[in-house]
């Protein structure tokens, strides 16, 4: 349900801004102890019951997404963005295209709109992203435009319920506490995402993912699938 990801890059700064040199490579991080969640065959089976019974809606309602995302822009219709994954691994993850083709390039090179991105989380205030198109605003208010994420799951990358997949440079928000969302996959919905997604800052969106991992149980998992469908329609906190 949260909306890092589209038109949103780590590795190069935009044109005009000098970019600290890094003498050597840090030491890579410890591979993480395993969580509960991470290791649970009940989840798992929970995750591939619930989508294999929601598929069909996921199917109809995806082949309209695709219908108007291809009219309305030029451009492919699904995007795909790395993400840290369970123990630092990255993977792909799938949402339906909400912004531009050029999206990517434009923020590259506009210095405001890269400084607002980096000071406001990885992510542009809707209001301030021009790369978003009206059709594009409708998908990420709904979350339709986290369709695809089904097949994350499918393959296992992601769960239903698990933190918010983060790109590489948000790892640093976690602190000391990395070792906690490396321990688990991230979800489609999760405790932070039920309590106002990106209205929740850091470092209290670490604090939903920790509380959540140590205090994970099956039961825990479907009472936030069953608030999920309120936190959408509401809409707080969707950009």
């Amino acid at each position: 349900m949260g909306q890092l990801g589209e038109g949103q890059v780590q590795l190069a700064a935009p044109a005009g801004r000098l970019v600290d040199e890094v003498a050597s490579e840090p030491p890579p991080l410890p591979p993480p102890t395993l969580a509960p969640p991470a290791t649970s065959r009940a989840k798992r089976a929970l995750d591939l019951v619930v989508v294999v019974l929601a598929l069909p809606i996921v199917l109809l309602v995806g082949l309209l997404v695709v219908l108007v995302v291809r009219l309305t822009s030029r451009g492919p219709v699904l995007f795909s963005h790395e993400r840290i994954g369970l123990g630092g691994k990255p993977f792909k993850m799938f949402k339906f295209r909400t912004m531009h083709r050029e999206a990517e390039a434009d923020l590259q090179n506009d210095a405001a709109l890269w400084n607002e991105y980096v000071r406001n989380g990885y992510k542009v205030p809707a209001e301030l992203d021009r790369r978003v198109t009206r059709v594009g605003r409708f998908l990420r208010r709904s979350s339709l435009d986290e369709l695809p994420q089904v097949l994350n799951v499918l393959t296992g990358s992601m769960t239903l319920v698990g933190p918010r997949p983060i790109v590489p440079a948000e790892l640093a928000n976690y602190g000391a506490d990395h070792h906690v969302y490396l321990s688990v996959r991230p979800g489609i919905t999760g405790s932070w995402q039920v309590h106002g997604r990106s209205c929740v800052a850091y470092p209290q969106r670490v604090a939903y993912d920790r509380e959540y991992i140590e205090g994970w149980t099956l039961s825990r998992d479907l009472a936030i699938l069953a608030r999920t469908p309120l936190a959408v329609l509401s809409a707080k906190g969707a950009f």
